[in-house]
């Protein structure tokens, strides 16, 4: 299963959103250095090292937006521990102002 297969899986799962995109923008880091281990490499934009969250769900109603972040990390702590190098969180309650 792709990371971003297990990431939807479990986004779904915890918050039973309303709306979800898990997008990945590991093309747009290009160039980037990363640190590996103490190997400092140019990225080349291959693989699943950089997402997009857009998430709308009831779970969120009430949380302020750093508690929303921390909720996503926690259940995503496995990823990030296992090369998921940068992750971007837009979450919402239902009927909050969504730009998508």
């Amino acid at each position: 299963m792709s990371r971003q297969s297990r990431i939807e899986t479990a986004l779904t799962q915890h918050f039973e959103p309303e709306r979800l995109m898990v997008i990945n923008e590991s093309h747009l880091h290009a160039g980037h250095h990363h640190s590996d281990g103490g190997h400092d490499d140019t990225f080349d934009g291959t693989g699943e090292t950089h997402f997009r969250i857009r998430i709308v769900a009831p779970a969120f109603s009430g949380m302020s937006r750093v508690d929303r972040h921390r909720a996503v990390n926690a259940l995503l702590k496995d990823e990030l521990d296992g090369g998921l190098h940068a992750m971007a969180v837009e979450a919402s309650a239902p009927g909050e102002a969504t730009r998508w």
